[in-house]
C-alpha cells in the first residue's frame, strides 16, 4: 500500500490546546507531531490541532483573498479555505497533482486546510528538545514556525498555526478593509 493511500481521509479525536511553543506548563514531557514535506522541507503541526487528512479533491476559487489562499472546499457540508503552505511560505504556487493532500486543522473557532505534498508520519518529541527558531530565521518566516526539532537527523520545523492566518487577517484590514477574510 502507497503512502498516500495509508493517509487519505483519516480523522483524529479533537483533544483540546494545542501546542504553542511558549508555554511553561507543556514545556515537560513529550508531545506528538504529524510530520508533512512541502518540496524537501519538513514541518511538523501538533496532533492536537489536526482534525483530518483528506486526499485533495476540487477547490473551488473565492475573489480577493491571496494567492495562498487557493480557495474553499467542501467537507461534508463544511466550506474549509485552503491555504497552499508552500506559496504561504513564499515559495511560489503548488502545482496541483492528484497525490497532494489536506492537513484540516483546527486554528482558533475555525477549521482550515493546509495544502501540502504528502504526509509523512506521526512523531513523539520531549518537548525539552524543541529549539527555539534562530532570530533571523524568525524574521524571514513572520513566525511561521515555532520551534525546530532534529528527527533523524532531518530538522523538522514546528508549525506556529496562528501565524498562519493571523498575518492573513492583518493584511486583509489594511489591502481591503470592506473585506473580512476567512472570518480571522
Amino acid at each position: 500500500m502507497s503512502e498516500q493511500a495509508a493517509v487519505q481521509n483519516v480523522s483524529l479525536a479533537p483533544i483540546p490546546q494545542p501546542f504553542s511553543g511558549t508555554d511553561d506548563a507543556t514545556a515537560a514531557g513529550a508531545g506528538q507531531f504529524i510530520t508533512f514535506a512541502i518540496g524537501d522541507d519538513v514541518y511538523g503541526i501538533d496532533i492536537v490541532a489536526v482534525r483530518e487528512i483528506k486526499d485533495r479533491t476540487d477547490i473551488r476559487h473565492l475573489p480577493r483573498q491571496p494567492d495562498y489562499v487557493r480557495g474553499i472546499c467542501n467537507l461534508r457540508g463544511a466550506f474549509i479555505p485552503i491555504v497552499d503552505l508552500r506559496c504561504r511560505f513564499g515559495q511560489g504556487l503548488t502545482e496541483l497533482t492528484p497525490l497532494h493532500v489536506f492537513i484540516i486543522v483546527q486554528i482558533g473557532q475555525q477549521q482550515v486546510g493546509l495544502l501540502a505534498d504528502r504526509v509523512s508520519d506521526i512523531i513523539s518529541v520531549e518537548r525539552a528538545t524543541i529549539k527555539a527558531v534562530p532570530a533571523v530565521a524568525e524574521m524571514g518566516g513572520h513566525g511561521f514556525l515555532s520551534g525546530l526539532v532534529n528527527v533523524d537527523d532531518a530538522m523538522v520545523g514546528l508549525i506556529n498555526l496562528d501565524s498562519i492566518l493571523g498575518t492573513a487577517a492583518e493584511a486583509a484590514d489594511e489591502e481591503m478593509p470592506e473585506q473580512v477574510l476567512l472570518n480571522a
